[in-house]
């Protein structure tokens, strides 16, 4: 039997999507999976259109497997492959990165650069989703950061939350950092490791889909700046402590003093090759 992973790219993507959805609100449940990212409603066109039917017969395709390999069916992917010709325009949803519906905030920044600079601070960025109906037209079907109905409803940031799981996996993957050789040996672990559980809270969710797949790099690289700038300050105040105790005739640390011995090999050395 081929052992799992004990983290991947599909379920990560899979408990963020779920996380965000509980942000949104959707005209129907199930306009919530989208089957192409796009900037605008202006690149929908022939050309979108037929990617995002590949990607939803690709992703059709995979439920299926899954579904019959569950039940227990001796089955090849081939055989569960859904057609994209077979997919109409009607069926397809358009996620579109926007800020139409997220409020200003005048003063936010001084000098703002993006859209993103000039409007309300998100935990994620912000989207619409879109839908043709039966008569060639195109609808908003979804909003991200929305709490009620898409005419009457309102701007909410706060009303959703992370999934159960995807939390599990932010510390599943801060307590498998913490066990890495360069770092298990350090007294401050555990501070370590909680700094990076809450980094990974704040910023779990700013995950952009539309310039990636790959959430466990992203994930990896935030949890190795949190130790990363732990050690660094722990070391500052390291040589802080060092410094003052020094300064008092009294003995240093550890590290201090090999370090010391060290730079006086050196210097040495230095001395005898001169």
């Amino acid at each position: 039997m081929k052992k799992r992973n004990y983290l991947n790219n599909k379920d990560i993507l899979a408990q963020i999507h779920k996380s965000k959805n509980t942000f949104c609100s959707f005209t129907k449940p199930e306009y919530n999976v989208y089957d192409i990212i796009l900037n605008s409603t202006s690149e929908i066109d022939d050309e979108t259109i037929d990617q995002a039917k590949v990607n939803k017969a690709k992703r059709l395709s995979s439920q299926e497997y899954e579904r019959r390999k569950m039940a227990g069916e001796k089955v090849k992917q081939a055989e569960c492959e859904v057609l994209p010709s077979s997919i109409t325009k009607e069926e397809l949803i358009f996620r579109v990165m926007t800020f139409d519906h997220i409020p200003d905030a005048p003063g936010r920044k001084r000098t703002p650069k993006t859209v993103a600079d000039t409007k309300v601070k998100l935990n994620f960025p912000p989207f619409m989703h879109y839908k043709f109906d039966d008569e060639g037209y195109l609808h908003l079907v979804g909003k991200s950061h929305w709490n009620g109905d898409l005419d009457t409803g309102h701007f909410d940031k706060d009303h959703g939350q992370a999934t159960n799981e995807l939390a599990k996996m932010w510390m599943k993957l801060c307590d498998r950092y913490a066990t890495r050789g360069n770092v298990r040996g350090y007294t401050y672990n555990d501070e370590m490791r909680g700094q990076a559980i809450l980094q990974l809270s704040q910023i779990g969710l700013q995950f952009d889909e539309s310039k990636s797949q790959n959430p466990f790099a992203y994930y990896t690289a935030a949890v190795t700046n949190s130790f990363v700038r732990v050690i660094n300050i722990e070391k500052r105040n390291q040589n802080i402590r060092d410094d003052i105790l020094e300064m008092n005739d009294l003995t240093p640390s550890y590290t201090r003093q090999q370090a010391g011995q060290w730079e006086a090999e050196v210097k040495r050395n230095d001395e005898s090759t001169d």
